[in-house]
């Protein structure tokens, strides 16, 4: 569980944990956006954060253990627990798990989007109302266009950006609220 998360389920603000461990404002806010590791901080840091949090040392830096992996993997890797799991059950998992807003939290935004996406999507496929959880996300969407890498590799390998553009038109509307390019979820081999 990373500090943030702690920090909702204890209902105290950065600003506290400041104040209760004698951490920096500045340094909890660095390792709670993901700019400092926990792996990086002193012994004494750790050991104040955990303190003031009541909790143990290796719970905090378990969170920071996870590391990010290439977003094409993370998308396969969804699509295959959708699969494998079913889709309900996909959905109560990861709305009890509160996946979406623990990636979020740890600034890996397209992560967290594309979960919202799938979950948006699932829940439109099976006629169940959107989680409003989730709803101060929904207005968030990416400058440029995510498109899949085999996209991107097919137009340019042919020099065609129409690749792209039809790519763009046919896109899950869950997804490409985001400005995330996604068509195929299902088809997981």
């Amino acid at each position: 569980m990373s500090i943030t998360e702690i920090l909702q389920k204890k209902n105290m603000t950065k600003r506290q944990l400041s104040i209760r461990s004698g951490v920096p404002y500045s340094t909890l806010q660095d390792i709670c956006t993901g700019k400092t590791s926990l792996k990086k901080c002193s012994g004494e840091t750790l050991y104040n954060i955990a303190k003031a949090l009541d909790v143990s040392i290796e719970s905090l830096l378990a969170s920071s253990c996870e590391e990010r992996i290439p977003f094409g993997l993370f998308k396969s890797n969804v699509c295959h627990e959708v699969k494998r799991k079913g889709e309900i059950p996909y959905m109560i998992d990861l709305l009890q798990e509160n996946r979406i807003r623990m990636y979020y939290d740890r600034v890996w935004h397209l992560e967290a989007l594309y979960l919202l996406g799938m979950l948006d999507y699932l829940s439109r496929k099976n006629d169940i109302p959107e989680c409003t959880d989730y709803d101060d996300l929904r207005c968030c969407r990416f400058k440029e266009p995510v498109y899949p890498s085999g996209i991107i590799i097919r137009a340019a390998a042919a020099h065609d950006d129409s690749i792209k553009q039809e790519a763009l038109r046919t896109a899950i509307p869950e997804f490409l609220r985001f400005n995330i390019v996604e068509n195929e979820v299902e088809n997981v081999v």
